[in-house]
């Protein structure tokens, strides 16, 4: 079965089975996806030049809280 045919298949699955299938996912990828989410959050990702200008513009004040 390929990506188009599981794709076709899913859209036929009932709300039941999709929620099966969204956990056994959740199941499959879980500790991979917790380990990109630390990664990307980790203080090495903090030397990206993004973040840099953002802690920059919220140590300077011109960020506003969200309420």
């Amino acid at each position: 079965m390929n990506l188009a045919e599981i794709k076709i298949a899913v859209t036929q699955l009932s709300p039941q089975e999709l929620a099966e299938l969204e956990a056994f996912i959740q199941v499959q990828e879980g500790p991979a996806s917790g380990q990109e989410i630390e990664m990307d959050f980790a203080p090495a990702a903090k030397d990206h030049a993004l973040l840099a200008e953002l802690d920059a513009e919220i140590d300077a004040g011109k960020i506003t809280p969200l309420a």
